[in-house]
């Protein structure tokens, strides 16, 4: 809980006053030194793991640049197994030892973030090796990369040549960028604080104690997972690029309202933006993309999902949610034509708001239903989750009261109601290209800091901060 913790944002003070105190030539000095005071400050643990991924990965880009083929392959294929070697080990050999083998598993130490960097350290060398980018030589500038602390512990994954000119040249100080990331910072506060951590609750309570709660127990929880997931993902990146934007950095926006996705290609096109990315780039275009006719194309698009279920987690359950995906994409291409021409059929017109609701309903649906996997303890009780969903006839409990019992009292669900409306009105703004922190900077200043107030006020009034604070772990951390 490092990112809404008040240890955390006394070091950001103190590394933005030291950060415009230096020459800007150096200012990357500053978050360096932040940097090692974060992870000697917070993560402790496993950080001799990362320090030796940083070094093989440096040293690898090095000798790419200055051997020839054969070694520049050699250097880039070691590299690449130094940097995934320990991820593979950490988050996968105990699925082997405790599932299949049925032995007592490992306590591995794991290091922060290390499913996150290792992407990302990944992507660096293989820019490096295909020339799209010319190996760091200062190995300090090349630690400030590899371990910028706002994005550290869930991204978003950056691109070394798109982050890396930001930390080095150094940013003068603008009003602007440093209010809107202040904005941002407030934003993810109130998505993780009284969306994210309410919705846990009763999440928590129904995928917990099933088969106590069945039929439509599992609809209301499956439907506040996937906004609990969305919200909890969303709060840490948006915190993340807040206070990366406090130093006049931008890191790229990781969600584009995924949610409103009309297909499931659409949904990877803005869920974890970073990651679908570089699953695209790195994986699936190697492997061929659509260059080879369909059967080949679906057979890449099955190992890129199978490979993505693989790095959230380890274990059966985790595979077949990457499956399920590839499946969803699949299925949904080889029947575009039939299903449009049903839309025609029905009278439904192709610009209609009608066709927009139905493609979104059946869209987020899929997702939910994926997510049940993803959220369940086992994909044997998933599966038992999805279908007591529709067996289990049971509507009268959101009618009856009995939703009041599962962990949330009926005033903090009305707050959570109209936080979620916020959130999707803020949504639909967003979709029409606007910005409602734009908006909001252009108000007179006594306004503008009044919103600023009572958005504090209320998220400390009706959020889960405050005397007892004990919030939920952000999701994406496990991974």
């Amino acid at each position: 809980m490092v990112y809404i913790s008040l240890n955390y944002y006394v070091l950001v003070l103190l590394a933005l006053v030291l950060y415009y105190a230096f020459p800007k030539k150096i200012r990357w000095i500053a978050l360096l030194i932040a940097d090692i005071t974060f992870y000697v400050a917070f993560y402790k643990a496993g950080l001799w793991i990362f320090l030796g991924t940083i070094i093989i990965s440096y040293i690898a880009a090095v000798l790419m640049q200055r051997l020839q083929k054969g070694g520049r392959k050699a250097a880039f294929i070691l590299g690449i197994l130094g940097v995934a070697a320990p991820w593979f080990l950490i988050k996968n050999s105990n699925f082997v030892i405790a599932d299949i083998l049925k032995m007592d598993p490992v306590n591995w130490i794991t290091p922060l973030g290390i499913s996150f960097y290792t992407l990302q350290l990944i992507a660096y060398l293989a820019d490096v090796y295909t020339g799209k980018t010319e190996p760091e030589k200062n190995i300090a500038k090349y630690a400030l990369f590899a371990g910028f602390f706002p994005q550290i512990i869930q991204g978003p994954i950056p691109r070394y040549k798109q982050l890396q000119p930001q930390l080095i040249d150094g940013n003068l100080f603008n009003e602007e960028r440093f209010i809107k990331g202040f904005q941002q910072i407030i934003w993810g506060f109130f998505l993780k604080l009284v969306i994210a951590d309410k919705a846990a609750v009763i999440v928590n309570t129904v995928f917990d104690n099933f088969p106590a709660y069945s039929g439509a127990y599992i609809w209301v929880a499956s439907f506040l997972y996937s906004l609990q997931l969305y919200a909890d993902f969303l709060a840490c990146t948006t915190l993340a690029r807040g206070v990366s934007g406090l130093f006049g950095i931008e890191l790229i926006n990781n969600f584009k309202r995924p949610y409103f996705s009309l297909s499931i290609k659409d949904f990877w096109r803005r869920w974890h933006i970073s990651l679908s990315e570089w699953l695209r780039d790195y994986i699936y275009i190697p492997l061929g993309g659509n260059r080879h006719g369909k059967a080949r194309k679906y057979i890449n698009l099955v190992i890129t999902f199978l490979l993505s279920g693989l790095w959230h987690g380890a274990g059966v359950k985790f595979l077949v949610w990457g499956a399920m995906h590839a499946f969803y994409q699949i299925i949904g291409e080889m029947t575009f034509n039939v299903r449009e021409r049903a839309y025609e059929v029905c009278s439904i017109t192709p610009e209609s708001n009608k066709k927009r609701w139905i493609k979104q309903t059946g869209t987020f649906l899929l997702v939910n239903w994926a997510w049940i996997i993803f959220r369940a303890d086992s994909l044997n009780k998933g599966l038992k989750l999805i279908l007591h969903m529709f067996t289990d006839f049971n509507p009268w409990v959101l009618f009856n009261d009995r939703i009041f019992t599962l962990g949330l009292h009926w005033k903090e669900i009305v707050v959570l109601i109209i936080s979620v409306f916020i959130l999707i009105k803020v949504g639909q703004y967003q979709e029409l290209g606007k910005s409602v922190g734009d908006k909001i900077y252009r108000q007179p200043l006594l306004i503008r800091w009044g919103i600023y107030i009572a958005a504090i006020v209320g998220i400390m009034l009706l959020g889960t901060y405050g005397f007892g604070f004990d919030a939920q772990d952000f999701i994406y951390g496990g991974f």
